[in-house]
């Protein structure tokens, strides 16, 4: 259903059960990480025309994990991380979740 490099891939799916006897696949909630327990890389200044994918896949190794800058950023919103240029946003370490 999630590719590997998804925040959700690794998230237990559940099953609910309508009254009319549908089943339902769901994933089980992701809670955000403590960004003040990553291990960060380095912080950096953000450029006009900086793109959160083009930073990912430098520092994190793929354009899809872009969701671990802004979890290490506290933000759910990734366009939040680019605006305004100069702005200072936190690169972490690559990391795992581990399976449920």
């Amino acid at each position: 259903m999630f590719d590997e490099t998804s925040r959700y891939y690794y998230l237990e799916t559940e099953k609910f059960t309508n009254p009319d006897g549908r089943i339902i696949a769901y994933k089980r909630r992701r809670f955000l990480p403590q960004s003040e327990k990553l291990q960060l890389q380095v912080e950096l200044t953000v450029n006009e025309g900086d793109r959160l994918d083009r930073i990912a896949n430098t520092y994190i190794g793929s354009p899809e994990m872009f969701w671990q800058v802004c979890d290490a950023n506290n933000t759910m919103n990734p366009f939040e991380l680019l605006e305004p240029p100069g702005k200072q946003i936190r690169i972490p370490q690559p990391y795992i979740i581990e399976p449920i």
